[in-house]
C-alpha cells in the first residue's frame, strides 16, 4: 500500500470518529427542546463531516459545556 493510500485512510478514520463524536455529544446535549435535537442530528447524519462540522462551528464552540440558555 502506498503512503497517500495509507494517509487516506488515517484521515477518513479521524474524520469518521469526529463525525461520531458530534452525534454523540448532540445527543447528550441539553437543548432547549427535543425539536432543535432531533434537527442537529438530523444535520449531521445527512450532512456527514460538513453537517459536523457546522455543528461544532454553530453550537459546540458557542456554548461548550451544553449549558441551558437562561433567559432573564
Amino acid at each position: 500500500m502506498a503512503l497517500g493510500g495509507l494517509f487516506a485512510i488515517v484521515v477518513g478514520l479521524i474524520v469518521f470518529a469526529f463525525w461520531i463524536w458530534m452525534i454523540v455529544d448532540c445527543a447528550q446535549r441539553g437543548f432547549k427542546n427535543n425539536v432543535e435535537k432531533i434537527v442537529w442530528i438530523i444535520v449531521i447524519v445527512l450532512g456527514s463531516w460538513i453537517g459536523a462540522l457546522v455543528y461544532f462551528l454553530v453550537i459546540r464552540m458557542y456554548n461548550p459545556r451544553g449549558l441551558a440558555k437562561t433567559s432573564r
